[in-house]
């Protein structure tokens, strides 16, 4: 069943144990062991007193990079910077060096292995890494010097990727600043003048033209988030700012600038995705009509989802199942011969992960491949023997995290629903057993009256479990 991003708004102490069983069945949990916390503890403190290290990386302090998160967000993985340059631009990037952290072979390594990616759950999250170095030491925190991989991207006035630079640097993040904020200030000014809100909303709107050019597509999918309301829960969608938008077209620009280098020194690793299978691509459209989203015959399905206004529970609805689409996605690690596929289909393009090192592991290894390749140096020993099984840990890891957003999901709609037993509700049938609430916005199991995509059905809610996250309904076809 198709899942949303679970956000936790409100005050919400009942629900907490229920979220601890879910991790504790999975078996994971954001405590350390002491040996790789103290492993953490030492790297954050040998960098604060590393003068050497910071003397031997460019120092890019005079930058004025700022970090563009959601509201609240500690682990900062990226800063950046954007200016005009003749009639195109120039983007600064920097990522956290996470590598300067870890020692390969270490117990931190081996953990990081272990976990592959952050879990982020509605009360709290399982970081990849010990809070020490995720929340302070190695994070782009402002006003402190912090270790950096920078790449700097010159684009047309296209918005055409030009030329490519990555070095090891040290940076000063001026601002944290997040989505709502920015988008405040984009929208106060009008889309004029040269501030960092309007020139990243340029370069987003290029690059979106860009990726519609080459068969690309932005899902944009809306957040479910989880309200405290009248003693009880709510849930909404909550539809992305468009500053969202134009930021992840930042880290595709970079990760295809990633993909490149490596393709071109025959090392490294890739995040790959096939074409849709047309079977797919048809049961969508059968959804698309069930939900009464226009699909002309000769229209891309990227088209579609570029006209949906995600506010909208149809358009939310049907965006989480368009991610049926993006099937066999993968990381594919290679040294020598490049893998048979290299392109990732939502993106239309080669592509890499390489900018979110504190989130994810296989971040750390591209960092390290690209710096080296662009540097004309061997990659790293520690990092060619990594690559094949990265693939498999980052999968496992990702499977976990869904996992345990998807059980922590049911829960949530289990407790707001839980009150309601015994009440009906309007819906639209999405298949046989699959039913889209018009209000809330929950999408459950239904038995009952054999229905088909598309039908307008009254539902009567018969089992809302919080402890198991059960949530069920009959339903009875209406004309």
């Amino acid at each position: 069943m198709p899942r949303t991003k679970v956000a936790l708004i409100g005050t919400a102490a009942e629900l907490a144990p229920a979220f601890a069983e879910v991790r504790a069945a999975q078996h994971i949990s954001p405590d350390f062991d002491p040996a790789v916390q103290a492993e953490a503890e030492a790297a954050a403190g040998a960098w604060r007193l590393a003068s050497h290290l910071v003397a031997a990386r460019v120092d890019l302090t005079a930058i004025e990079f700022v970090t563009i998160d959601p509201p609240g967000s500690t682990d900062l993985d990226q800063a950046i910077q954007i200016e005009r340059n003749g009639s195109g631009y120039r983007v600064r990037y920097a990522i956290a060096d996470v590598p300067a952290f870890v020692e390969p072979g270490g117990a931190l390594d081996r953990e990081t292995h272990s976990r592959a990616t952050t879990v982020y759950c509605p009360d709290l999250r399982v970081p990849l890494h010990p809070p020490v170095l995720s929340e302070d030491a190695a994070s782009l925190l402002p006003g402190q010097e912090r270790p950096a991989f920078v790449w700097t991207m010159d684009l047309d006035a296209d918005g055409v990727l030009v030329t490519t630079t990555l070095q090891r640097a040290v940076v000063r993040s001026r601002a944290q600043l997040d989505y709502p904020g920015v988008q405040e200030s984009l929208d106060a000014s009008g889309g004029t003048g040269d501030s960092l809100p309007v020139l990243l909303h340029e370069v987003g709107r290029l690059r979106t033209a860009q990726e519609i050019a080459r068969g690309g597509v932005s899902l944009g999918r809306p957040e479910q988030d989880v309200v405290a309301r009248d003693g009880g829960w709510a849930l909404e969608f909550r539809a992305p700012l468009p500053i969202e938008g134009d930021n992840a077209q930042i880290s595709l620009l970079t990760g295809m600038a990633a993909a490149q280098i490596m393709l071109a020194g025959h090392v490294g690793v890739l995040r790959t995705m096939p074409a849709a299978d047309p079977r797919d691509l048809q049961r969508l459209r059968n959804q698309a009509r069930a939900l009464r989203i226009p699909w002309p015959d000769k229209m891309s399905y990227g088209d579609v989802i570029r006209g949906l206004d995600p506010s909208h529970s149809n358009a939310a609805a049907f965006l989480s199942h368009a991610t049926t689409l993006f099937r066999g996605a993968a990381w594919v690690g290679f040294v020598g011969q490049s893998p048979a596929l290299t392109t990732h289909s939502a993106i239309a393009a080669p592509y890499a992960h390489v900018t979110a090192p504190l989130r994810r592991l296989v971040d750390r290894y591209g960092l390290e491949t690209c710096l080296a390749l662009h540097d004309g140096r061997d990659v790293p020993g520690w990092v060619k023997a990594a690559l094949p099984a990265l693939g498999v840990e980052m999968a496992a890891g990702a499977r976990l995290a869904a996992e345990v957003v998807r059980q922590c999901t049911d829960r949530v709609e289990a407790a707001v629903l839980e009150a309601h037993v015994g009440e009906t509700f309007d819906g639209i049938a999405l298949e046989a057993d699959t039913v889209q609430l018009e209000e809330p916005a929950v999408v459950a199991r239904c038995g009952g009256a054999g229905l088909k995509p598309g039908d307008s059905v009254a539902v009567t809610l018969r089992v809302a479990d919080l402890a198991t996250g059960s949530v069920r309904f009959e339903a009875t076809p209406r004309t």
